[in-house]
């Protein structure tokens, strides 16, 4: 009985030392701060990762994520400043930038974070949609408008200890009932656009034809020129020819003698017949004398 007594004893000091070691230490993970509160009081915060101590049932210790959360905020109804109807689906990335506001505003509870971010990503986004066209807003989706979004919605949501990293519309679409009309507007647009450029492009190519047309005409013209330029010239050199053949007697006789022979070949064949004078070249060349 004795010995069971002492065991008891030993596991009963065992699990004191155990509860007091639990009771006066505390473990801070990576993306992860710990605040020390005593009687509702915040005594620090304790930001480096691995074990710490605190006094034993007094101090309390809240555990705060300081990475990333993702939360998905519900679709809402926006107006353009053309009054035009939009639905804005947006998601938000966010963090914790000062534990200790975060603590002392909103308790470190998550859910009212996410209230008070989406109050806030709400009204940034009614706000930057509000002051743009719909065309302008159709522009300016995606680094543009979510940069603008983000950066109104953190001007709210700073006094809670809280950081938006990205506020983004993932989804910005028309009311049913709109997306007709705008996307009948958007096929004349384009039909718009499509019939300048083929305006454009029957009018470049007319041009083209005209300068084409004009090339041919100063080829031809030239190529012309140049032809009447070598008939002139060949006219010039036959009657230079001609005229050295006629200089010369004996030549002239052999050419006229030639040219006798070349009339006379066109005379072959059947029922041709040919009145001469018989003093004629033609008539000495006949009867050979």
């Amino acid at each position: 009985m004795k010995k069971i007594g002492k065991v008891t004893l030993v596991l009963i000091v065992v699990m004191a030392a155990l509860i007091m070691f639990m009771s006066a230490t505390y473990n801070v993970s990576t993306n992860q701060s710990a605040i020390i509160v005593r009687l509702g009081r915040i005594q620090k915060v304790e930001s480096n990762t691995g074990l710490h101590i605190r006094t034993p049932f007094v101090e309390d210790v809240i555990k705060v994520y300081t990475g990333d959360h993702l939360y998905d905020i519900p679709t809402s109804d926006v107006i353009t400043s053309d009054k035009k109807s939009m639905i804005a689906d947006d998601y938000v990335i966010w963090s914790v930038s000062d534990p200790t506001k975060y603590y002392q505003t909103l308790g470190a509870v998550r859910g009212r974070a996410e209230e008070r971010i989406e109050a806030a990503v709400y009204n940034a986004t009614k706000n930057t949609i509000s002051s743009m066209t719909q065309d302008a807003i159709i522009a300016a989706r995606g680094n543009e408008l979510t940069g603008m979004i983000t950066t109104e919605a953190n001007s709210d949501i700073s006094q809670y200890g809280i950081v938006i990293e990205l506020a983004e519309i993932k989804a910005l679409d028309l009311p049913d009932d709109n997306k007709e009309a705008v996307y009948e507007r958007m096929i004349s647009e384009r039909n718009n656009i499509a019939a300048g450029y083929t305006a454009q492009g029957q009018a470049d190519a007319q041009k083209i034809r005209n300068d084409t047309d004009r090339q041919v005409s100063i080829i031809t013209a030239n190529a012309e020129k140049e032809a009447a330029k070598l008939e002139a010239e060949g006219e010039a050199e036959y009657m230079r020819i001609l005229s050295d053949a006629y200089s010369d007697e004996e030549k002239a006789d052999f050419y006229s003698f030639i040219r006798s022979l070349d009339a006379v070949d066109a005379l072959r064949g059947s029922n041709k017949t040919l009145i001469l004078d018989k003093e004629s070249e033609f008539a000495r060349i006949l009867y050979g004398q």
